[in-house]
């Protein structure tokens, strides 16, 4: 528990996603042409706001991210357990993924649609697709228009899991890092 609560913590901090450049989360890949067009027309503090707001729709969903964290680990079975500790270096991210990617997906999107309202992610949106397509209608370019909802939220779990996984990094190699008892006992038997 003690990684994914910490990486929790941390991406659900004011800053947590947009300061931090492993789980920082960008322009959408696929409206990139929107980002340049705008910027050489001068209009790059809508697309900076924009990115901002993306971020800051991650942090408020990771908020929600451990208490689904700890119902799976608390639901552990001792084969489980012993899966993660003689698998791989990153095993027991993996089981958290595999237990957890439905129901954060599922806790993620509400936080995420009203993040995006509270932050007003689409007052930033509405006018750089509006500028953007109506520059492509000047030059024939393809108008865009990627689903924000599921970007952010795919985005958000895979920055989580990142986190997650290297505090498991450090906690099977550092033992400074095993902070609890358990995970003095568990891990110093390796």
């Amino acid at each position: 528990t003690v990684g994914s609560k910490n990486s929790a913590n941390s991406a659900s901090k004011t800053d947590g996603f947009y300061k931090n450049s492993l789980i920082f989360i960008p322009f959408p890949p696929e409206a990139i042409k929107v980002k340049n067009t705008l910027e050489s027309a001068g209009l790059s503090n809508l697309t900076n706001d924009f990115v901002l707001s993306l971020n800051r729709a991650a942090e408020d969903a990771s908020k929600k991210a451990f208490p689904i964290f700890s119902e799976a680990i608390t639901s552990m079975t001792i084969n489980d357990a012993m899966g993660i500790l003689k698998g791989a270096d990153d095993a027991a991210t993996t089981y958290l993924k595999n237990k957890t990617s439905a129901k954060l997906k599922a806790e993620f999107k509400p936080i995420i649609k009203q993040s995006i309202d509270k932050v007003k992610v689409t007052s930033y949106w509405n006018p750089i697709a509006t500028n953007y397509n109506r520059l492509t209608a000047l030059t024939g370019g393809e108008q865009v228009n990627p689903n924000l909802e599921e970007y952010i939220t795919d985005r958000a779990m895979e920055g989580l899991f990142k986190l997650i996984a290297k505090e498991e990094a450090l906690i099977r190699k550092d033992p400074a890092a095993r902070v609890t008892d358990i995970l003095k006992k568990v891990f110093g038997s390796l």
